[in-house]
């Protein structure tokens, strides 16, 4: 994020690179550094002549390398943003011969979407040498709340932790996702309000007391009663709650309650990172490994790939989704 801030405050303060190369796992950051220089490097007047947008799958780099040697009309600078590049993957590094010696009036932008050219070819050495190359990395979960915190601060809001972790919960490390939603809390929502969990529920759809992690509260305490309003609840309203999401994160659960079990050093700073949880959620976890020894924690694993086979249609007989859950419950119970 801090690269990201850097490149807009260079570009800010007229310090601008004739390449710009954006490539990586996260698609978030890419299109924001895109966005603000199609925004905001020619006036409105400027951008009809000196704004092209390409998208790779479309176009060479032949015909992106033509476009970049124009001259820009009545205008310091023409603007040319190469959309979804990464399908120009097999003839990318011969953007090189240009990258040697780019058009300083010219200011060429390639979004390189989900991959990375190797950073031991001339081509990306060039690009860095005269432009600017960023890879934009996806976050690791446990990353994600801390991100969701930053980006609600530069607005103006602040989160309650369980809040917080319902949106990592349910949206995991999808940034532009995450942002979509925050984006129409901010709409909703005046500015310094603290975002809780009743705003996720009313606001983005997920229930506070019948979700996932609820379950998974549940399942942890082994509170059976409530565990079996919530599997209830998820039967009535499957479309909410599919089956297959359902069991991938109880299953997720039961693998670092598993791990966590292994763990010699079981300080909560340390644990944390390592099981990639929210230290939000790291009680349950604790109220967890006591309830469930590890030798069960094994059982209730190999139960859950059953649920699971059984619930894309593999000898279940076409058990519905409702009796399917209940049996997870009481195969995880007892």
């Amino acid at each position: 994020m801090d690269e990201v801030v850097k490149i807009i405050n260079d570009i800010k303060s007229g310090n601008i690179k004739p390449i710009y190369f954006f490539m990586g796992e996260e698609p978030y950051y890419i299109d924001k550094l895109s966005e603000y220089i199609e925004n905001n490097i020619l006036s409105e007047e400027e951008k009809g002549f000196n704004q092209t947008v390409l998208y790779g799958r479309d176009v060479t780099i032949d015909d992106i390398v033509g476009t970049a040697k124009r001259y820009p009309m009545m205008s310091e600078r023409q603007v040319v943003i190469v959309k979804e590049a990464q399908d120009l993957s097999k003839t990318i590094e011969s953007i090189e011969k240009y990258a040697e010696n780019p058009m300083p009036s010219t200011v060429l932008v390639f979004c390189y979407k989900y991959k990375t050219l190797d950073k031991r070819k001339k081509a990306i050495k060039l690009l860095s040498k005269n432009g600017i190359v960023f890879e934009s990395k996806k976050l690791y979960e446990n990353q994600v709340g801390q991100w969701i915190t930053r980006v609600l601060q530069g607005k103006g809001y602040t989160i309650e932790a369980k809040a917080n972790a319902m949106l990592v919960e349910f949206l995991g490390n999808d940034l532009s996702k995450i942002n979509n939603e925050l984006e129409k809390l901010q709409i909703i929502l005046p500015k310094g309000h603290l975002i809780n969990a009743k705003d996720i529920e009313v606001n983005i759809g997920f229930s506070k007391d019948f979700n996932v992690f609820e379950l998974q509260n549940a399942l942890g305490s082994r509170n059976q009663l409530k565990a079996y309003q919530i599997v209830q609840y998820f039967a009535d309203n499957p479309k909410d709650n599919p089956m297959v999401v359902t069991t991938s994160l109880v299953f997720s659960f039961f693998i670092k309650l598993l791990k966590y079990h292994g763990l010699k050093d079981k300080n909560p700073k340390t644990v944390a990172p390592i099981l990639g949880v929210s230290p939000f959620f790291l009680k349950d976890y604790d109220v967890a490994l006591k309830n469930y020894p590890m030798k069960k924690v094994s059982s209730i694993i190999n139960t859950l790939r059953d649920i699971d086979v059984k619930s894309k249609g593999v000898g279940a007989n076409s058990l519905p989704n409702h009796d399917l859950l209940k049996e997870m419950l009481v195969k995880i119970f007892n």
